[in-house]
């Protein structure tokens, strides 16, 4: 494992430790009989199947880091991967999932769907991200059962089917009431989606599924950045979790001379100026403190209006500069960004801490943090921790410090295939 610096020595002793306090969470609210990890921390939380990709990977980079054997790492994947290829599969509503994707949210004990959810396309895409990291990741002999069934997870979903006739895909389909109205418009999270599922070596999207949503994306001029755009921070930066984009170009970033790495430091870049800005004269927003992105926040019920706007969003994806943003800042946002622009994660970071040490119980962030509410006792804050923000965190910090899961990622058949098949060329792919 390839060791880079992340600022200082006190720099990087901060980073480790954040990062070590975002994997416990994954061994915390997991069931290591079924290898499912829950949603939030929140009592009674189901599992989320996304949080549970991001967590396969936390594992690999936990045994690099010397926080778990690498026996112990292996027994947890293939129990979270033999849960997954025996739980049930059919139109049925109280199954696992169907046409091989899986429901958005299980019942952490059957494993069985909860909440009335969808089968997500998004979702089931990144634990599938996170199973085929394992399966670059733990190549031993005695592990060929890890890659087997990594291999047949992967092969049995019905890629075609999620496009339900369309040119771009579905976000999901219910078994009450079949495929959502609605599909992937504009640049987003779905990137990987699409590469995945253009590199299936059994039941591939076609290509022109990846160039067809390509012509719904927005390249704008914003607050002095050229971007393609999309508000919220997550959407850059799930798929370059596991893919590094750094001079791999598709169609649409050859002819903007651009790549999605350098898009997502524009990003960030946009986010910075955004908050020194400030348009709605939100607290805590600063050049220095920023990271507007999906997590929770307050609700209007109870709350004092924010200026002269009274809406309280909840749990939603916010972003900039065209909202929503109700003053709800995302604490794990800045230092997420670790990969892509390490000054301004690490001042951002510090920052924050030394300002509102209270978004850091535990050495973990919570999800939201609205300073502009309940100002007397330092500001509006989320209860608990959310899985996807600290599996997130858990490999992007890797990705800054060694690459570890970018490297593996580099190695696989699926990535590379799925790459070359949505026309990507240059970087470490080649011609």
């Amino acid at each position: 494992m390839t060791h880079r610096t992340v600022g200082s020595h006190a720099d990087t002793a901060l980073v480790s430790r954040l990062q070590r306090a975002a994997f416990e969470y994954i061994l915390r609210y997991s069931n290591p009989g079924n290898g499912l990890i829950a949603d939030t921390s929140r009592p009674g939380s189901p599992c989320s199947i996304a949080v549970v990709g991001f967590g396969l990977a936390s594992y690999l980079i936990a045994v690099e880091r010397g926080w778990l054997r690498r026996s112990e790492a292996a027994r947890r994947v293939l129990t979270t991967l033999r849960t997954f290829r025996d739980g049930p599969q059919g139109p049925e509503p109280d199954v696992m999932g169907y046409k091989g994707f899986y429901y958005h949210f299980l019942d952490m004990q059957t494993g069985r769907r909860v909440w009335n959810c969808e089968v997500s396309l998004i979702d089931t895409t990144l634990l599938l991200a996170g199973i085929l990291t394992a399966a670059q990741y733990f190549d031993a002999r005695r592990e060929r059962e890890l890659r087997d069934t990594a291999a047949m997870l992967y092969e049995r979903i019905d890629w075609p089917w999620a496009q339900h006739d369309a040119p771009t895909l579905s976000q999901g389909w219910h078994p009450q009431f079949g495929f959502l109205h609605y599909g992937w418009e504009g640049y987003n999270e779905a990137l990987i989606l699409y590469i995945l599922g253009l590199g299936s070596p059994t039941l591939p999207l076609p290509k022109s599924s990846f160039a067809n949503w390509t012509l719904t994306y927005q390249w704008e001029r914003l607050l002095g950045q050229d971007v393609l755009y999309s508000g919220p921070l997550f959407t850059h930066l799930f798929s370059q979790a596991w893919i590094d984009f750094r001079a791999l170009h598709d169609a649409f970033m050859r002819e903007k001379s651009s790549d999605y790495f350098q898009n997502t430091c524009r990003a960030i870049a946009l986010q910075r100026e955004y908050c020194e800005r400030n348009p709605r004269q939100a607290a805590g927003y600063g050049r220095d403190i920023w990271g507007i992105s999906a997590g929770d926040g307050p609700t209007i019920r109870g709350k004092r209006e924010f200026f002269s706007d009274n809406r309280h969003f909840g749990y939603m994806a916010r972003g900039v500069p065209y909202g929503p943003d109700d003053g709800t800042l995302c604490p794990w946002a800045m230092l997420a960004c670790l990969p892509f622009a390490a000054d301004a994660a690490l001042a951002g970071t510090r920052n924050l801490l030394e300002k509102f040490p209270q978004v850091c119980p535990e050495d973990r962030f919570a999800s939201g943090f609205n300073p502009s509410l309940n100002t007397e006792s330092g500001g509006w804050l989320s209860e608990g921790w959310y899985g996807l923000d600290q599996g997130l965190l858990v490999m992007s910090i890797e990705n800054a410090r060694s690459g570890l899961i970018w490297d593996l990622m580099r190695d696989s058949p699926a990535v590379r295939r799925g790459l070359r098949h949505c026309g990507f060329r240059g970087g470490w792919l080649g011609r």
